[in-house]
């Protein structure tokens, strides 16, 4: 992992440093690129109230590419993250001192053909998965999760209103959700929503467990962004999918809420949160000290302080 986090991190650095002017601007194209790097470091001494020494990085990559030219419009987006805390200490476990705190691929895009004044009809595709095993800790041994186990694919054709370059809200009754699981491990205990292996008596194998999982039913997107005053910026996203064929009361909800704040042209921070409900991927927890296994709420809450560097080829407009 040591070795991805380094990766990212020449990436980013090398990135803003040596394309500082290779976003020119391109015919009917906005587009936008954002490199960073978050750290912190934390250490104690003689601390009452106790605590670990750690060192914590992230780095990430967020770029857009808007075209529009007449009555059609693209849009894409891509978002790319990777994090980890290393812990300190002679007290501190071997096989716990390293672990994974963020680590995100996500592909969007959009191309639309307009009916009317700020209604398109449009196809929509999304892509996110992972790239280094994830561990449910203390057992760092047997990963809960790996690249591509899971990974999600979703396709829709709806509408899209868009008013403003700020806000959009995409509604399809025809989308389809896939999941792929592919990792024969994970797929036969049913991972993620698939069809479980079957064994017989003994406990042998008959059938593997399925590594994919079609669903058809309807598909809801909403994005919102909005600068908020001198170097603070907004965003939020939500996107909400409902199987026809299977329990659609039990709605797949994924919604971001993310603040940028800008402190000059090299430092900027960030507070990011993260929910996802998913009926079918069941976590195991311990609730009032018994132990349940089951669909709930996600939550992740991400605060960071570091180096960015934003290239674009286009002014932004006054809010």
């Amino acid at each position: 992992m040591r070795k991805h986090l380094l990766i990212v991190a020449v990436f980013a650095a090398t990135m803003a440093s040596a394309q500082a002017d290779s976003i020119v601007k391109v015919k009917n194209w906005k587009m936008k690129a954002i490199y960073g790097i978050n750290g912190s470091q934390t250490s104690f001494v003689n601390w009452n109230a106790g605590g670990r020494n750690n060192f914590a990085a992230l780095g990430f990559v967020d770029a857009t590419a808007n075209y529009k030219k007449g009555t059609m419009k693209w849009d894409n987006d891509l978002h790319l993250a990777l994090g980890a805390v290393n812990y300190l200490g002679k007290d501190v476990p071997k096989n716990q001192a390293f672990q994974k705190t963020d680590d995100r691929i996500e592909l969007n895009t959009n191309v639309g053909k307009r009916l009317k004044e700020h209604y398109y009809l449009s196809f929509l595709g999304n892509f996110r998965t992972q790239s280094l095993d994830g561990y449910a800790f203390p057992n760092d041994s047997i990963a809960a999760s790996r690249f591509m186990a899971p990974g999600y694919a979703t396709v829709a054709l709806g509408i899209d209103y868009s008013p403003t370059d700020n806000f959009t809200l995409f509604v399809s009754p025809l989308s389809a959700k896939m999941t792929f699981v592919k990792s024969d491990r994970l797929a036969n205990l049913g991972a993620f929503g698939v069809d479980p292996a079957e064994y017989d008596g003994f406990g042998n194998l008959i059938i593997a467990g399925k590594q994919f999982r079609g669903e058809f039913g309807a598909y809801l997107q909403m994005k919102y962004k909005r600068t908020l005053a001198e170097n603070v910026d907004f965003k939020c996203a939500l996107a909400m999918f409902t199987n026809y064929n299977n329990n659609p009361q039990n709605i797949d909800v994924n919604a971001e809420t993310l603040f940028s704040f800008k402190i000059n042209s090299w430092l900027s921070s960030s507070l990011q949160w993260n929910l996802i409900y998913d009926d079918d991927i069941d976590i195991q927890r311990t609730v009032d000290g018994v132990s349940k296994n089951g669909p709930v709420t996600q939550f992740k809450s991400v605060l960071g302080l570091g180096i960015s560097f934003s290239m674009q080829n286009y002014v932004d407009e006054k809010k």
